[in-house]
């Protein structure tokens, strides 16, 4: 299966304005991709109209979030159900702090529905850390029913590595995201732990041309975990 599992929407506040479901849901389907999620910064208020729109042309959709934990570590939070992504999104907003948005510095955060109409902003400021911590994760995720694994693991920001100095031997994920390829031979000399851990390289795409090409497929081992778990 060719994939894009880390898609930002106009509700991201990096997110460009035209990152609308319907553009995002059809930018994917030009590209012939089999499976996409919706993975906004600490929301998934954008996830009804997401889920939607892909229903309208007949993708593969998962509803989930980006979560920014308290430790300012990206972590992708993927459900099977619209259900439980909206149960979890409320649970994670009442950990946010009360900072506003500041529409002219971080973008309007727009929530749309499924005719990419607008119908709400959010005032809260998406990007700031959550009250999440990301030992908690396993636990919530097992609460909520969702699956999660760390973003970008090999960035110098808002990765699991570079906020922890390495990789944590307390928290177990199944599966994670590298993004650099080209660095990735170079990576695992650092973090030898990973060799042999399935992994997937995603867009984190924040503008339409940025959704994944066709050129990558599932690792049958993640395909089978997220089978396993009801998200495909």
């Amino acid at each position: 299966m060719t994939y894009d599992l880390h898609i930002h929407s106009c509700l991201s506040p990096c997110g460009d304005n035209e990152m609308t479901v319907n553009n995002i849901v059809n930018m994917a389907m030009l590209k012939e991709l089999d499976v996409i999620a919706l993975t906004d910064h600490n929301s998934s208020r954008n996830c009804p109209a997401f889920m939607e729109a892909a229903r309208n042309v007949g993708i593969r959709a998962i509803p989930g979030m980006e979560i920014n934990t308290s430790e300012e570590i990206h972590a992708v939070c993927l459900f099977p159900t619209l259900e439980q992504a909206m149960d979890f999104d409320a649970y994670v907003f009442s950990t946010m702090p009360p900072v506003k948005n500041k529409p002219e510095i971080f973008g309007d955060q727009i929530i749309v529905n499924e005719n990419d109409e607008p119908i709400g902003k959010m005032d809260t400021l998406l990007i700031t850390a959550s009250g999440v911590s990301y030992s908690e994760l396993p636990e919530l995720m097992a609460r909520f029913g969702g699956i999660f694994f760390p973003s970008h693991i090999d960035r110098s920001s808002n990765s699991l590595v570079a906020i922890m100095g390495g990789v944590p031997e307390d928290v177990e994920f199944p599966f994670y995201e590298f993004y650099h390829l080209g660095l990735y031979d170079e990576f695992m000399e650092s973090n030898p732990c990973l060799v042999g851990k399935p992994w997937l390289h995603n867009s984190d795409a924040h503008y339409l041309w940025d959704i994944a090409e066709p050129e990558r497929h599932l690792d049958p081992r993640i395909e089978e975990m997220l089978r396993k778990h009801g998200l495909i």
